[in-house]
């Protein structure tokens, strides 16, 4: 997956929500509409390099409608939404591309209480679906609410796998600091009976 290009990793069913909302997740200046083709650049929306504006804007209102985001329609300028009206538009985005596998970070970073619940049940919908998904957030809350295991980074290294049911947030606090069996604290913290395993959520 390293060695393609962002387009390649779409079409092998990569999607990604990035931190940083504007610049990144979304251009500015750029309509909704328009934003959509930040990560559909297939047919019915793209087709022998030519986009379809109609199928744009089409797909646009649809996530507008499912993810309930606030704004004037598919013409509405990214720059002009709320952040949380924003971050359910790009997660809305990413998820109507039918990913194998969704990398999202921060997913709720900023965002009201209600758009977080929304963000969250739409994440394990999805995950329902039998599509991997890697959190990658500091709220621990959240991270116990739609992960299946969890592992840390810290200082550079990465913890073992453990299950969120066998997990704590004392011992992640731990693991957050870098001190697990074999870690860069060099202690042996907390429980170490967990295997190294994928994220599935």
């Amino acid at each position: 997956v390293g060695r393609l290009d962002a387009r390649a990793r779409r079409r092998a069913g990569l999607a990604f929500v990035p931190e940083e909302r504007l610049g990144r997740g979304a251009v500015p200046g750029m309509s909704l509409a328009d934003n959509t083709l930040l990560s559909h650049q297939d047919p019915p929306y793209v087709r022998r390099g030519l986009v379809s504006p109609k199928a744009a804007a089409g797909l646009a209102a649809a996530i507008i409608q499912r993810f309930r985001v606030k704004a004037g329609g598919p013409d509405a300028l990214a720059r002009s939404l709320s952040g949380g009206n924003l971050q359910k538009f790009i997660v809305g985005r990413e998820i109507e591309s039918g990913p194998g596998v969704l990398i999202v970070a921060q997913p709720t970073w900023g965002v009201d209480v209600g758009a977080a619940a929304q963000i969250h049940n739409e994440l394990l919908a999805l995950k329902a679906t039998g599509c991997a998904i890697l959190v990658v957030s500091e709220e621990l809350d959240e991270l116990f609410a739609i992960c299946d295991r969890l592992h840390v980074i810290a200082k550079g290294r990465l913890s073992p796998s453990i299950p969120v049911e066998d997990a704590t947030r004392e011992q992640i606090g731990l693991w957050m600091s870098g001190l697990w069996q074999g870690g860069p604290g060099g202690h042996d913290e907390g429980r170490h009976d967990v295997a190294e395993a994928r994220v599935h959520g």
